[in-house]
């Protein structure tokens, strides 16, 4: 299930479940020339991290092996669940809730994607533009 859990972690990466959230300045920042006073609020979006080419090379490319030495990627530039202290406290319970899924669903059905245009567009949530036409179909029981 090792390759499966990469599966699961690119994909978090190409698709975050959470857009992302606030932290409050505990300082005065500056920023690219602009200062953001201590006590603002910040919000920072996960995709803009995930999606950075200086962390992930070919950040639209579908490539589970990023995740085989995941000690190299800096801290703080993968975070799906959040990160630090106020990381998502269900994160080890989604992972094995996941990797159950993912199996069941792998095992138990053959899929088939309906469509030639399997593209999608961020608004701010990804989206298929052309939504997700399955066939999804029962495997035979032996």
């Amino acid at each position: 299930m090792k390759y499966t859990w990469k599966v699961a972690l690119e994909t978090l990466r190409m698709i975050p479940p959470a857009f992302g959230g606030f932290r409050k300045a505990l300082e005065d920042i500056e920023f690219e020339g602009y200062i953001i006073p201590k006590g603002w609020q910040i919000f920072w979006v996960t995709s803009m991290t995930h999606l950075d080419d200086n962390v992930f090379p070919e950040p639209s490319k579908f490539d589970p092996a990023r995740f085989e030495s995941p000690e190299t990627i800096p801290p703080y530039c993968y975070i799906p669940f959040g990160g630090g202290p106020r990381i998502c406290p269900g994160y080890e319970f989604a992972k094995i809730e996941t990797l159950v899924t993912i199996h069941y669903l792998v095992t138990q059905f053959t899929w088939q994607l309906c469509c030639s245009d399997n593209s999608y567009q961020r608004h701010p949530l990804p989206e298929p533009n052309q939504g997700l036409p399955m066939e999804i179909v029962p495997k035979e029981v032996i």
